[in-house]
């Protein structure tokens, strides 16, 4: 890490529980029912006419107090997923550790969840709970519910532990969270230690949403950031290849990546990248990924489609370069099977961190097979590329690499150039001439010769006299 952490830190806001909530009435907060979709709209009204109490809460609440657009609008309630689901006939339940009720309206799904109650409440009735199944310190399954206040204290960061209550208008806040917004703080609820070890993927959503936000760290949270990244191993791999694509493509990936990396959470993620990032002589690789990051935050900011296989194609680049290159050098095999063993090798221990869906892995394999094609620029292979299903995510691979000093930019220019010329001029370009104007000359038809008496005589008998 080049910024060396306090040995000790302490929180900057006390976690103590408050006598009450604190109450922001409509007329001392921002958000409008204006702001808030329609469709969240109709389930909070819904919920709140069969007599249950139903709240804005999350990052949609946290957004809007801070003139965002929300991404997503999620609800909670007290009304049990089952009660929710007979509200509901466009709904339907989902998930096992957190049973969540997802309502329908065609393709836009609002999420409804049940206040839960915190580790270590109790029931209304004073027995322990029993339900929530941890394993060595992980909640594993939880779907013991509980009140509002119990549900603030069961989230993971202040600001996002804010509710809009559709029965009052007004902003709930348990937690501290409103003064963490204003002062630009990101402070995880409770004691850090704990609460990383009960879910380990909150280290990850702390450099997101710190990214996403522009927030500082409270130091206490900040504090475990590089001290417990080991816990991540234990999390599934299907998991936190979700969590990576929230990461890098949320439209803050360069700070993000910077961020992963100052707290040593980016080698729990790609191990094989850190490795050739931090023993690589020259500045390509680090270059390369820096572009490639900042080439998708554009796309998502000017609302162009990204794929996930394009940016982890960059993110593994070079540990697969790397070892292509060193079979090619001991004499192993040519260039383009080198890569392609490369792939599978990078592949498969890439899977042991974040797992990747076959169909991204294959158009993976694709980009890089036709890096070394796209560094010939004459003969007919030219158009055998250009031709490829996968050319143009391969071409954007390719500039990338020459924007990072990797290859050569007259290279792109040239890629970039016949792109834009007619057939004709492609092929002079390709050094292939032009021959769409000549005539091909038709070959005369051969008369046939009356057959001898010899040429008659069947295959495989003697003609000798």
């Amino acid at each position: 890490m080049s910024k060396k952490l306090s040995v000790q830190a302490k929180s900057s806001s006390q976690n103590t529980l408050p006598l009450g909530p604190r109450v922001i009435p409509r007329a001392e907060h921002p958000i409008s029912r204006a702001q808030i979709n329609e469709h969240a709209l109709k389930v909070l009204y819904k919920l709140k006419d069969a007599g249950f109490r139903a709240c804005l809460v999350g990052g949609g609440v946290r957004d809007l107090l801070l003139g965002r657009e929300p991404k997503d609008f999620d609800i909670a309630t007290d009304a049990h997923p089952e009660q929710v689901r007979q509200i509901f006939r466009n709904c339907r339940l989902i998930g096992r550790r957190f049973r969540l009720a997802h309502v329908f309206f065609g393709r836009e799904i609002i999420e409804v969840a049940t206040f839960r109650a915190a580790l270590g409440d109790e029931h209304t009735d004073g027995k322990p709970r029993s339900g929530a199944l941890l394993e060595d310190g992980r909640i594993i399954r939880d779907n013991v519910y509980g009140t509002i206040e119990q549900d603030a204290w069961r989230r993971d960061f202040s600001v996002n532990a804010l509710y809009y209550d559709i029965s009052t208008f007004s902003v709930l806040d348990y937690t501290g969270g409103m003064d963490d917004l204003k002062r630009g703080v990101l402070r995880l609820i409770g004691d850090p230690a704990v609460r990383f070890r009960e879910d380990p993927v909150r280290l990850l959503r702390a450099v997101r949403f710190a990214a996403k936000l522009g927030f500082k760290l409270d130091p206490a949270t900040e504090y475990h950031l590089p001290r417990l990244g080991y816990l991540l191993d234990d999390v599934s791999p299907a998991r936190l290849f979700d969590e990576a694509i929230k990461l890098f493509q949320g439209g803050y990936g360069v700070q993000t990546f910077e961020m992963l990396r100052h707290y040593d959470l980016f080698c729990c993620l790609f191990p094989q990248t850190e490795e050739a990032l931090t023993h690589e002589e020259h500045g390509f690789p680090l270059t390369f990924v820096v572009h490639a990051l900042r080439s998708t935050d554009e796309r998502i900011a000017t609302n162009k489609p990204v794929n996930p296989a394009f940016l982890y194609a960059a993110l593994l680049w070079e540990p697969v370069r790397l070892m292509a290159e060193a079979r090619v050098t001991k004499g192993d095999c040519a260039i383009v099977p080198a890569l392609q063993l490369a792939a599978d090798a990078v592949l498969a221990r890439q899977m042991h961190c974040t797992s990747i869906p076959r169909h991204l892995s294959n158009i993976m394999r694709e980009i890089w097979s036709l890096q070394p094609g796209l560094l010939i620029c004459k003969g007919p292979k030219v158009f055998k590329i250009m031709a490829h299903p996968r050319f143009r995510a391969a071409y954007d691979f390719f500039c990338l690499r020459a924007q990072a000093g990797e290859v050569s930019e007259e290279l792109c220019q040239w890629w970039t150039q016949i792109q834009t010329l007619n057939e004709a001029e492609q092929k002079r370009m390709a050094g292939l001439g032009d021959n769409t104007g000549k005539k091909r000359k038709k070959r005369k038809k051969r008369t046939a010769k009356p057959k001898t008496q010899q040429d008659q005589a069947p295959q495989g008998t003697s003609h000798a006299p």
